[in-house]
């Protein structure tokens, strides 16, 4: 599918859907370089798969355009990127009890999530832009979720960011397609990675009942979608959001 030797870049690399993309990109015999602000599981990941790694905190700007600057140094081109790195720091807006007050979402919260997930985002696109239009061409990949589509009980400032990165895709969509540069986004389900695995067992039911094939998403159902995206088999695809969620119904 016309992967071989591309350059691809991999936010939040080390983990979870980043990593089950590394793999599905590196085996492919892509040029695989991924970011994390994890040192030790990227570095293990780097040493396993023969990638390249680099420590780098997205919502840093310098710091992502001195490890996009390297990376195009080093290899003379990028091709795609994908958007992935992304928290969550859950809470209800606000949590009144017999009409007082009791609890809200910090505010660091709401900040800490907007920076990473959406400045994080426009971060690493800008960085990479100028290059891909230099050259003729490349792929953007964002990461958004289904919550972004349909908002989730608990999640103001995930779903913010998430429904940001569809507009964000779709206005780069506007900008960049003329001058080669696909972007599309992908909005994943409930899908069992290291952060999801920690939950509680009720909760995880919970997630398989609301999705009508009756399982969680795996890591490598994200990875192959990215995979289709960054190949020639989707080069008419452009401006859109794929769900990949197994048809989940979200409720409160």
């Amino acid at each position: 599918m016309n992967i071989e030797e591309k350059v691809v870049l991999i936010t939040g690399g080390a983990a979870g859907i980043g990593k089950a993309a590394a793999r599905k990109f590196s085996t492919a015999g892509a040029k695989v370089v991924i970011c994390d602000v994890n040192a030790e599981a990227g570095e293990s990941l780097a040493k396993e798969l023969g990638v390249e790694f680099y420590c780098v905190n997205i919502t840093d700007r310098k710091a992502v355009q001195a490890w996009v600057d390297e990376v195009v140094a080093r290899h003379g081109h990028v091709d795609v990127l994908v958007n992935n790195a992304g928290i969550t720091r859950d809470g209800m807006f606000v949590s009144v009890k017999e009409g007082v007050l009791v609890k809200q979402m910090e505010e660091a919260a709401f900040d800490s999530v907007i920076s990473i997930n959406l400045k994080g985002t426009f971060n690493c696109a800008q960085a990479v832009a100028p290059y891909m239009i230099k050259q003729g061409g490349g792929v953007i990949i964002n990461v958004s979720s289904v919550v972004g589509l349909y908002g989730n009980f608990g999640q103001t400032n995930y779903v913010a960011t998430k429904a940001g990165v569809i507009g964000l895709t779709k206005v780069w969509a506007r900008e960049l397609g003329k001058k080669g540069i696909r972007v599309n986004a992908v909005a994943p389900g409930f899908i069992l990675t290291e952060m999801t695995a920690k939950m509680p067992p009720n909760i995880l039911d919970d997630m398989k009942n609301k999705t009508p094939l009756g399982r969680l998403g795996q890591p490598e159902d994200i990875a192959n979608v990215f995979y289709w995206l960054a190949s020639d088999e989707s080069s008419y695809v452009h401006g859109t959001v794929i769900s990949v969620d197994g048809g989940i119904v979200i409720g409160t």
